[in-house]
């Protein structure tokens, strides 16, 4: 029997101390005792390559796996602002304590205190580490680390390089990583897809991948599995995250056994270029370090036809810096994405669909000079030209929200391992840390802290349990049964008679969950995505067409399982955003919103972490509660103003 106590194991002690007092009494394994254990880890992205690396450095076998043709093609090479540490290089007043209370603000009290101090605490670590590696930060002139500023913050914490933070930062976990194969502490398995977890005796103890390139289907065994495969915003079809994104590795995690938290929490990036046509893939983010220089604007007048620089400056609406005067342009990703729909909505949208708002840089291109933003930014206005045929140098850039983020994920404990013993979960595949709304330059922090500075600690605590136990066989049964799962899915789909390609079934259901799951939630929209989306479900299953075989490169039938486990997961968000009467960060119920229409949070009757348990219908999941308790802040009303 699984347990499902939802005991998050958090220390005791003051807030300062927890982390400290937790790793001297986590049980060690000697360095000979590593030799015999091994490890997998799926997904090579921040999270995954930084645990990957560090374990293989302690000593563990590990075996590592990830659907790129390398592992520097993961989508953590997408970040582009920054990363997160309170080294309060600017002297501006930033201290751990601060780290911690704005993220616990910007995530509107919906997440676990002693968690999130601890990001905070590491978060120095992470930077000295990450320069050793060789990561090319940006310097003042001075010499010191350069920072910037990013949303939900009154100092300037955010490292960067240029716009390629997430691509510097790649390449240093990557180097380490690959530093690891090279001593044979690493096997890297490339072009791999986990598609079943196995569990034998209620713990985790392997995967069963299948090779993309020749569609064999193989299992793998070791003493504990770690899961690093990001979130779930493709559900949305159109977001910012890369095509093969998915969820299928937590998915079907959670269907053997591993509680899904917080699934409505998801995160609308307010900084994205704006759709250009109807049948467009993927949207394209502009970082949110472009907010300390831009400023977001829309015309005052409806259906303005005026160029941006014809409209002088009385008739513009500068209303993020109106509204919010203490942090203007620089408020969460929540409140900036919100007020550009409600801008939009009332027919103040701007381009030629007018879908955005202005991003607009003449001021600093005056005040600062063009070499000065060239060097801040170029690389992202060069995308942006290249895209829209625009320069940013010249015209206002046009943006507007898009899915990017999902703070939901498999819940885990303060040791970052789930319910389900065996299973640790790390980065953005996991809920731990971001409440219901994750602050810009958090996700990398998050990803590097898990990987190289807590897993290691945590892991070793619980194999210590394990010292003399072999790892199970991968002849049990257990991992016999879930090949043939594997096996009869693939069947199944290939057998499918249909119509329609895979593709069209994802847009359909992308329409369904941006409309009703989205910005804004009210509870007849969300009535009818649970309508709505198991009856396109079962027409996926009727009619979707995948051509090809099972021995060879097939993209159709990656799709497939992929798209498969959205329908599923898309009705529990659902659920979930149904049975949350509240606002709160991302999840915006239109029936509850103050006078000014921010979030109104119910802390009285909502203040846990929802988590849910598959019983093989994701709208007849059962709900467990994880209840926050808040020793060190208090949770107000969020205000930005």
């Amino acid at each position: 029997m699984l347990n499902f106590e939802l005991n998050p194991n958090i220390p005791t002690g003051d807030l300062e101390e927890k982390w400290q007092n937790h790793k001297f009494a986590s049980q060690l394994v000697s360095p000979n005792n590593k030799r015999q254990f091994e490890v997998i880890v799926v997904g090579t992205g921040l999270a995954g390559a930084s645990a990957a690396a560090s374990l293989g450095e302690l000593g563990y076998k590990v075996k590592s796996f990830t659907y790129n043709d390398s592992a520097r093609r993961a989508h953590s090479i997408a970040a582009q602002g920054g990363i997160n540490a309170s080294k309060n290089y600017k002297n501006d007043g930033d201290s751990t304590y601060r780290l911690f209370y704005d993220t616990i603000k910007g995530g509107d009290y919906r997440s676990r205190e002693a968690n999130v101090y601890r990001l905070a605490e590491v978060s120095t670590s992470i930077i000295d580490q990450c320069v050793a590696q060789g990561v090319p930060f940006a310097r003042e002139y001075g010499g010191l680390l350069d920072n910037r500023s990013f949303g939900g913050a009154q100092v300037s914490r955010t490292f960067y390089a240029r716009g390629q933070t997430g691509q510097q930062l790649l390449l240093g976990a990557y180097s380490a990583l690959m530093r690891q194969v090279a001593a044979k502490n690493v096997e890297l398995h490339t072009r791999s897809e986990m598609l079943e977890l196995v569990v034998h005796d209620g713990r985790a103890v392997g995967v069963v991948v299948r090779d993309l390139l020749t569609g064999q289907v193989s299992s793998h065994s070791a003493h504990c599995v770690v899961l690093a495969t990001g979130g779930y915003g493709n559900v949305y079809y159109l977001s910012t995250n890369a095509m093969m994104c998915n969820a299928s590795a937590i998915w079907r995690a959670h269907k053997k056994g591993a509680a899904f938290a917080n699934p409505c929490y998801t995160q609308i990036h307010p900084t994205c270029i704006p759709a250009g046509e109807d049948f467009q893939s993927k949207l394209t983010l502009m970082s949110e370090s472009l907010r300390n220089d831009g400023r977001v604007w829309v015309p005052r007048d409806f259906d303005e036809a005026r160029s941006p620089a014809d409209i002088p400056e009385d008739e513009r609406d500068y209303y993020l810096e109106t509204k919010y005067p203490a942090f203007g342009n620089l408020v969460p990703r929540d409140v900036a994405s919100r007020n550009a729909k409600t801008v939009v909505d009332q027919g103040r949208g701007v381009g030629s669909l007018k879908n955005g708002v202005y991003l607009d840089f003449s001021d600093a291109l005056g005040r600062d000079g063009e070499d000065t933003i060239r060097g801040k930014y170029g690389n992202l206005f060069d995308i942006y030209q290249r895209i829209t045929g625009e320069d940013p140098y010249k015209h206002p850039m046009r943006i507007y929200p898009a899915t990017h983020y999902t703070m939901g994920g498999l819940w885990v404990d303060y040791n970052l391992m789930s319910n389900l013993p065996g299973l640790f979960v790390v980065g953005e595949a996991n809920f731990s840390d971001h409440g219901a709304n994750r602050l810009g330059a958090s996700a990398l922090m998050q990803g590097l802290a898990d990987g190289y500075f807590i897993l290691p600690y945590t892991l070793g605590n619980y194999l210590s349990n394990h010292l003399g136990e072999a790892k199970v066989s991968d002849r049990e049964p257990a991992f016999k049964q879930a090949e043939s799962k594997v096996d009869s899915g693939t069947k199944r789909y290939l057998s499918n008679m249909g119509t329609k390609s895979i593709d069209h079934f994802h847009r359909e259901l992308g329409k369904i969950v941006w409309d009703y799951i989205g910005m804004s939630r009210n509870r007849a929209g969300l009535e009818r995505a649970l309508s709505d989306i198991p009856a396109l479900a079962h027409e996926f299953q009727k009619d979707m067409k995948i051509l090809g075989s099972a021995d060879g490169l097939n993209q159709s039938l990656e799709k497939a399982g992929r798209v498969a486990d959205f329908f599923e997961l898309a009705q529990l968000m659902a659920k979930d955003a149904l049975e949350r009467e509240e606002s709160c960060g991302g999840h915006f119920r239109e029936e509850h919103q103050t006078p000014e229409g921010e979030a109104l949070r119910h802390d009285d009757d909502f203040s846990f972490a929802s988590a849910w348990e598959w019983t093989g219908d994701p709208k007849k999941a059962k709900l467990h509660k994880e209840d926050l308790n808040f020793e060190f802040v208090t949770p107000t009303q969020r205000s930005y103003k």
